[in-house]
């Protein structure tokens, strides 16, 4: 009688093959199914739901209101999209919920407040969402500017050439547009000079004065990339004749909304924090100015939502 050995029976030399060639196989694909999936916060989930409680809360404030709700409803659109698209956990409420602004006055300080949390993200942020949230700090910018009541805000910060900053392909394309829209803008500020009042005479000695320090900023960084920098243009086409105040003042703000779509850009196409905080202050610079130029000729909205992005 045979009964069933109980010893345990070895593998074959090819069942080891075998064995192994499933194991290579299976630590990939183990790895392609594990959890890639970032269980963290969305970091754009306070700026959603501070422009979210921005825009209810400020339809009932007056036209200053009213213009910051329009605006801060678009950035909560745009940021809205994006938290949704990655969807990352929603973390629990802790504390109490955002309260709406019951004043100007406490509008005031949440523009202030959502401008400066936007600004401290620009730096770290993938790109496409840095270039989406920069336009959206530039945006808060521009409401500040757009009326007394509501702060002025704080002046953009400087633009100098980032300490160690490396330029090529898509990056340098980036600074040499910008470095084009400045050429243009330092133009057109020459052009209109002779179409303003006298009061407006130093407006347009200080605009003119940013352009040419941001395009020689565009200059050393190109050439210290060893790209030859672009030279301007002989002349420029405006948009519409200039033929008084109103077109001229018109212009500036086309001008400066050129140069803000081109800084923007250049957040678009580099991870360098330096480089990206550099572009900011520029993009936000622009807004600013841009805002200015549009009340002198009654643009409706006075603030453009999300300068340098385009509509």
């Amino acid at each position: 009688m045979t009964g069933r050995s109980t010893e345990p029976t070895l593998p074959s030399r090819r069942t080891f093959l075998r064995m192994g060639a499933l194991a290579a196989v299976a630590v990939p694909l183990a790895a392609a199914c594990s959890p890639g999936f970032d269980e963290s916060p969305d970091p754009l989930g306070p700026l959603l739901r501070a422009a979210e409680t921005d825009a209810a809360g400020a339809k009932a404030l007056g036209a200053e209101g009213e213009a910051v709700a329009t605006a801060r409803a678009a950035h909560a659109a745009a940021l809205k999209t994006e938290v949704d698209r990655l969807n990352r956990p929603k973390p629990e409420q802790s504390g109490p919920a955002e309260t709406p602004p019951s004043s100007v006055d406490a509008l005031k300080e949440r523009l202030a407040a959502a401008r400066k949390q936007a600004e401290g993200l620009v730096p770290s942020l993938p790109r496409y969402r840095a270039g989406m949230v920069a336009s959206i700090a530039a945006g808060c910018a521009a409401l500040q500017q757009s009326s007394e009541k509501l702060g002025r805000g704080d002046d953009a910060g400087a633009v100098d050439v980032p300490a160690g900053v490396q330029l090529g392909g898509e990056t340098a394309d980036a600074v040499q547009q910008a470095l084009g829209a400045e050429h243009a803008a330092i133009w057109v500020y020459g052009l209109v000079s002779a179409y303003l009042p006298a009061a407006f005479g130093g407006a347009v000695s200080r605009g003119t004065a940013e352009h040419v320090k941001r395009r020689n900023v565009c200059e050393r960084m190109l050439s210290a990339a060893g790209q030859p920098p672009a030279g301007p243009e002989a002349a420029y086409v405006p948009p519409k004749p200039v033929t008084d105040a109103n077109s001229a003042m018109e212009l500036v703000a086309t001008a400066e909304s050129d140069v803000a779509a081109a800084w923007l850009g250049v957040i678009d196409r580099t991870d360098d924090a330096a480089l990206r905080t550099t572009a900011l202050n520029a993009l936000v610079g622009s807004a600013r100015r841009g805002t200015a130029w549009r009340a002198e000729f009654g643009a409706k909205p006075v603030a453009i939502a999300m300068p340098g992005q385009s509509v």
